[in-house]
């Protein structure tokens, strides 16, 4: 599931209010802009490029008025677990969904006109600043500059606002060869425009490590050529000991670094994310997705990235 970066169709530019963006062919464009990080994986976004990539949004995204920012607490503990039911003979298939304020679409803004082409979603942080996707969403030979994060994204609108890279992180191991177990990384954002975190502003999802690996489950991504997020339910399984398995039909291009949701708050739509899609075959394909485990080694990148 690689992120499609490519020009969308130029109409659609002319009326995004009414038909949004459509993603005209597929694969990350060979002129991406792309920045060298230091030896363990890390990219501090330098202001301008960050500054580049919001102006490249503006007359593309609406962009309403925000809310006031709600203080920045820990978010709620998890309700009651559910248990998780047996998987089907036949996986399920994901549906259009009511957008997350935490989930949102990651945009490429430098090929022409920009594109979402990946998943990203908020999660808990000291600062409350923090997104993780997938490591093959930013890093590809290098780091891309030209990153943008829409939360709540709907139909060309842009309700919790734009938000771009202050640093990027990925693991070593992703950086040298892509190694599939490591395809996970966390970006600290700023507002656009100024502002409080983007925690307050959208709320996040918890993060937790060594998950049991067989739970009920919810996906909720992107697919690079609609306006509204898809969402799929089922049973995670272990894929060897660093990946999690999710068989669900309907998860395209675009869906990559999707969270991997349990425990759902019914009020909040809040959760405990427990993986990003992506990990072996950068994600899967349309019927099998994938994960890299969040073990150890992703609890260490955690840990560099809030520091």
């Amino acid at each position: 599931m690689r992120p499609t970066h490519a020009a969308l169709v130029a109409a659609a530019v002319l009326a995004l209010a009414a038909l949004g963006l459509f993603v005209a062919s597929r694969g990350p464009g060979s002129d991406a802009p792309l920045a060298t990080g230091d030896a363990t994986g890390h990219y501090r976004q330098s202001k301008a490029a960050a500054d580049e990539a919001a102006e490249a949004l503006k007359g593309v995204l609406r962009i309403p008025r925000q809310a006031a920012p709600a203080p920045l607490n820990a978010p709620p503990q998890a309700g009651p677990a559910e248990a998780a039911p047996a998987s089907p003979a036949q996986p399920p298939s994901a549906a259009e969904a009511a957008p997350s304020s935490a989930v949102g679409t990651l945009f490429y803004t430098s090929e022409g006109v920009p594109a979402h082409g990946c998943t990203a979603s908020v999660v808990h942080s000291p600062a409350g600043d923090l997104v993780v996707t997938a490591a093959h969403c930013v890093y590809m030979d290098g780091f891309r500059t030209d990153l943008a994060f829409v939360p709540g994204y709907q139909d060309g609108t842009a309700p919790y606002g734009v938000w771009v890279p202050t640093s990027i992180d990925v693991a070593p191991e992703w950086a040298a060869d892509r190694d599939p177990d490591h395809d996970v990384a966390f970006l600290r954002v700023r507002p656009a425009k100024g502002g409080a975190p983007v925690e307050r502003v959208t709320g996040a999802e918890r993060v937790r490590f060594d998950p049991p690996r067989e739970r009920l489950t919810q996906v909720l991504g992107y697919p690079n050529d609609d306006e509204r997020p898809v969402s799929c339910r089922n049973t995670t399984q272990g894929e060897g000991d660093t990946q999690l398995r999710f068989d669900c039909e309907g998860l395209p291009n675009g869906t990559s670094g999707s969270p991997f949701l349990t425990d759902l708050d019914p009020g909040t739509g809040l959760g405990t994310l427990v993986g990003v899609l992506g990990g072996k075959d950068e994600g899967g394909d349309e019927e099998t997705s994938y994960a890299s485990y969040f073990g150890p080694a992703v609890k260490k990148l955690y840990d560099r990235a809030t520091r």
